[in-house]
This record gives C-alpha cells, structure tokens and sequence, in this order.
C-alpha cells in the first residue's frame, strides 16, 4: 500500500509538471525564461512565436511582457511659461518595449536584449508607466517654462494642409519627444538603458487653470469689444465717405439737370420771342391789338376800374373797335350828358 501510494503521488506530481515543460509564445509579447534568478532564454522574435520546451518548474520560470504598443496619459498638471502665465498642460505618451535584434545570440549576449532591459531596470508595466509619467512631467514642466503663451496658442491656419510648415505646439512636442529619450546629462539613451522605445509624445489639451479663466474670459471681452468698435468706427467712416460722394454726385446730377433746364427754357424762350417778332413782322397793327387783348385779360375783372385819357390806346380799342372791321353805332354815354358838376369821379371819358 505504502509503494502504490508513492506512485501515485509521484504520477500525480509528475502530470502537474508535464504542462511546465512547455512554452507558448504568442506573437504580441515577449517571453523570458529565468532559471534561479538566471535569464537563460529569450524569445523576443517574431519567428519564434509558438511551442519551446524548457525544465520543469520551479526550475525555470516564465516571465511575459506584452509587446503591443502601450498608451500613457497622466493627469495634467500646472506650469509656468516663459512670461509667467500658468497654464495647464495635458499630454500623452506611446511607448513600447523596443524589439530585439535579429539572429540568435550567445548566452553573454542575452543581457543585451531589450526586454531583459526591461525586466531588470523596471520590472514591470505599472513600475515602467510611472517611472515614464514622471519623467514626462518633468520634461514637460521645462519645456513649456522656455516657451511664451502667446508662442504656444499661435495655432496655424485651420485650412492649411501638413505643407503649410509645423506649428509652435508641435515644435514643444518634438523638443520633448528628443529630450525625453535622452535628456543632456545623460550618456545613453533610454532605450539603451531600459530598453523602451518610445514612439510619440504630444501635447493633448492646453487650458488655463480655473481660477484665472474667468479673468482671461474677461480680457478676452474686452479685447473683443475693442475690436467691434474699431470695425465699428472704420464703418461709419466709410458711410460717411460714401454718403459724402452720393451727396457731391447728387449735387452735381441736380446742378447739371438745373443748368440743362435753364439753357432748354432761354432756347425755348429765344424761339418764342423769336416766333414773335417774325408775327409782329409780318402784321404789325394786328400783333399790337394781340397786346392789347392779352393786357385786357390780364388787368380786367370784376372789380377793375380804369381810368383812362383819351388818346390811350387801350381806350381807342374800346371806343372804336378792331381796326378793318365794321364798326358798330357808338351808344351814348349818360355820363357824358351829366354836367361835369354831378359826373362822378372815377368816370372820365373823351368824345371820339
């Protein structure tokens, strides 16, 4: 009983480590197999993706880092720029463990490896995102202290295409991507000495903190209104300059129209007496009775008392009629049989 008892535990702990015997590596990461706290295996190839045999556990151990492109996005953070504005900067990072050479390497070679770079400076994923997170805010805060504001918000032309050149935001986050994988004081780079790749950094959101964006909003009225009356001002100016125009081109229509008025009226006035004086020409006595009678409808009506001698002319028409025709018996006058005594004194008449 005591023997079959012994093989059996012995199968039973045999068949738990049959499956340690075997290594599958998948394509999105990378596998390292450590043997008493010795890297002894690398498998950090795209060739080497599948099944490898390795020793039982817990002789060798396997350690796996994925080899996908990894994304950090810390929580902004204030900063202060070159003019002393406090702003706060948000950004994000993508980074991966950099890829192992090709071609097999010996045993001293294996420490070389990006990934037991890796493995032996930070450990693991959530060591490594906040070691970089912390470098990223450093590097940020010093980039965004040797830039002005107003450099910083200059934003492009929304229309431009990528050929239009690169704008001050971009520029910040070149300068931080190159001094983030090897700052000045340093002698490798971070790839070199963690074996991290890092493939992007960018700036996401620049705003101002909440206490002064009030302030900011305020001036940035101010500002604007400054400008509506500016534009303002510029247009009124410009109405009364074209009103000015319209005025001094009316006046100039209207004393052209006056002026082609007048000349029209003196040409017609000219054919008229013009007309006129070839009537009179032709028959004078009848253009002189044709005055008479224009000056009878002008000066005589209703009330109009005329007080006449007798050699006027207006009085001759009267008394003797129009000349050539025949001439009708003169009535007698009454008045002129009254004695000069009871004649009243707005009659005066002359015996033909």
């Amino acid at each position: 009983m005591t023997a079959r008892y012994w093989r059996w535990l012995a199968s039973l702990f045999a068949a738990m480590l049959f499956p340690t015997l075997f290594i599958f590596v998948d394509e999105t990461e990378f596998v390292l197999v450590e043997r008493f706290g010795r890297i002894t295996a690398v498998y950090d190839q795209p060739a080497q993706r599948g099944l490898h045999l390795k020793l039982p556990w817990p002789i060798e151990r396997v350690r796996r880092f994925d080899r996908r492109l990894q994304l950090l996005s810390p929580p902004g953070r204030e900063a202060f720029t070159r003019d002393r504005k406090n702003v706060t900067v948000e950004a994000y990072l993508c980074w991966k463990i950099a890829d192992g050479p090709s071609g097999e390497l010996s045993s001293s070679e294996i420490l070389q490896r990006p990934v037991v770079k890796f493995f032996q400076g930070l450990g693991s994923p959530e060591v490594a995102e906040a070691r970089l997170a912390s470098r990223l805010q450093s590097i940020l805060t010093e980039q965004i202290g040797r830039s002005e504001l107003a450099e910083i918000l200059n934003a492009g032309d929304s229309e431009a295409g990528p050929a239009a050149g690169v704008s001050s935001l971009e520029k910040v986050s070149l300068a931080i991507r190159e001094e983030f994988e090897q700052r000045p004081d340093e002698t490798k780079s971070l790839g070199e000495r963690l074996g991290v790749e890092i493939v992007d950094v960018r700036i996401r959101r620049l705003n101002l903190p909440t206490g002064n964006m009030q302030a900011v909003f305020e001036r940035m009225r101010s500002e604007r209104q400054k400008i509506a009356e500016r534009y303002r001002s510029a247009g009124l100016a410009e109405n009364r300059m074209i009103r000015s125009q319209a005025d001094r081109q009316s006046g100039e229509l209207l004393a052209k129209a006056h002026a082609d008025a007048e000349r029209i009226r003196g040409e017609g006035e000219a054919a008229a007496i013009r007309i006129l004086n070839e009537a009179h020409r032709k028959d004078p006595e009848f253009a002189q009775l044709l005055q008479i009678l224009e000056s009878y409808k002008q000066i005589l009506n209703d009330r109009t008392t005329l007080i006449l001698s007798g050699s006027n002319r207006f009085l001759k028409v009267l008394m003797e009629g129009v000349p050539g025709s025949t001439k009708p018996e003169p009535l007698p006058d009454p008045a002129l049989n009254v004695p000069d005594a009871q004649r009243p004194a707005n009659v005066t008449g002359a015996t033909p």
